[in-house]
């Protein structure tokens, strides 16, 4: 399997070989369509977030919760991405939202990566015309289960716990999207969006195991990895990955399915 991120050089020498995967989404009303029609890489697809890689919110499993395995292989294959397709995806916001698919296809045993820095490091080639790809046949597969956390994993202090949202939701100072402020006890915070310098690329691994490091997480922990809805999370384990550290686990509801529990809130 091709390493979890890759840079544009490397994009560039294999571009005929892979899928360009545009995942742009936003918190703030703005939507990714929009941003890809108004200029994405060339050839690239559109994978919208909502639609593609998470089933309909609900109270019970959260804002995003990994959408049934029959449908996410309908929904690529729909794009013309197929098994055997290696998956390069990116974003303009350092692969906090491209990492859901990348940590999707991986946990699926496929090839697929971030392009380190997103959008922007690919140079000023730009087209705003949707690419169509002839459609591409697909194997269901189940969401692994070594690969998961519920809710009970997340609480019950076997394992090293990770919330990747800033942290001040962390601390529960704002809570702009859920039922409450605060994180789960025992969490600890390590936000996904530290884990690149200003130019959205990833830090250097000794530094990212440095920030793992500081959390309580060794070679071969158990860690949970949580954020707001189970989309940026996925950015702390493909981080981990690169690290050199044991493949974590995602717990899909996150904040947004605990929250609206009467379980209590930790704050600070």
């Amino acid at each position: 399997m091709i390493e979890p991120i890759v840079d544009a050089e490397w994009v560039r020498a294999n571009h005929d070989r892979v899928i360009l995967a545009d995942v742009r989404a936003y918190l703030d009303g703005r939507k990714g369509r929009d941003a890809y029609a108004q200029g994405h890489l060339p050839g690239a697809v559109f994978v919208d977030l909502d639609a593609d890689l998470a089933a309909p919110p609900s109270a019970a499993d959260g804002r995003h919760p990994l959408p049934d395995p029959a449908l996410f292989a309908e929904r690529l294959g729909a794009l013309g991405v197929g098994d055997a397709d290696t998956v390069i995806a990116y974003d303009d916001a350092g692969g906090v939202m491209a990492a859901r698919l990348v940590w999707m296809l991986r946990s699926l045993g496929q090839d697929a990566a971030l392009l380190d820095g997103g959008l922007d490091a690919y140079g000023h080639d730009r087209e705003t015309a949707e690419n169509r790809r002839p459609r591409a046949d697909r194997v269901v597969r189940p969401w692994p289960a070594q690969r998961l956390a519920t809710l009970a994993d997340a609480v019950s202090g076997d394992s090293v716990v990770i919330d990747a949202r800033q942290p001040e939701r962390f601390r529960g100072e704002s809570e702009p999207i859920d039922p409450r402020p605060g994180h789960i006890p025992g969490a600890r915070n390590v936000s996904c969006r530290e884990n690149v310098d200003a130019s959205g690329r990833f830090l250097p691994v000794a530094e990212l195991r440095e920030r793992f490091a500081a959390v309580g997480v060794t070679d071969h922990a158990d860690v949970v990895s949580y954020c707001g809805s189970g989309v940026t999370a996925c950015h702390n384990l493909l981080a981990l990955e690169h690290a050199g550290f044991a493949p974590g686990r995602l717990y899909p509801g996150s904040w947004s399915q605990y929250s609206a529990t009467d379980r209590p809130a930790a704050m600070g």
